[in-house]
């Protein structure tokens, strides 16, 4: 495995593909976050409110984005993010996370972050800040 410190800027971390978003998945995040808004549990509810059906929390699809950089934990820690919601995530979505290093400062390296569905659309873009230790 390469370390990022011998990354040179346009290089890309291995992607990382989710299992299908099951409803299980956001019954667990509901309870760990505490954000149990029935959109993203409950069908009638979200269809209720004018979905075509449950929608994963962003911040669940969110959080995912640091198994890009799990294995390089050793190595130093997300130091910042900056997160835009693009898309909605549904239940069976199948969603690709993805890294390219855009900035070398120092030991601060600065990676362009997109989470997309099967369909290749962003359902998250942002840049996260990955200090080295």
């Amino acid at each position: 495995m390469s370390t990022l410190a011998n990354l040179q800027v346009s290089d890309s971390l291995q992607p990382v593909e989710l299992a299908p978003v099951s409803r299980m998945d956001l019954i667990k995040y509901s309870g760990a976050s505490g954000d149990f808004n029935p959109i993203h549990t409950i069908d009638e509810a979200a269809k209720k409110a004018g979905l075509p059906g449950i929608i994963a929390h962003g911040m669940w699809t969110m959080g995912n984005l640091a198994k890009l950089f799990t294995p390089y934990h050793e190595e130093g820690f997300v130091q910042d993010y900056a997160i835009r919601f693009a898309g909605m995530v549904f239940i069976d979505d199948v969603i690709t996370l993805k890294a390219e290093l855009s900035e070398k400062n120092d030991d601060v390296l600065v990676f362009n972050v997109v989470a997309e569905n099967q369909g290749g659309k962003a359902v998250i873009k942002g840049t996260i800040n990955f200090k080295l230790v």
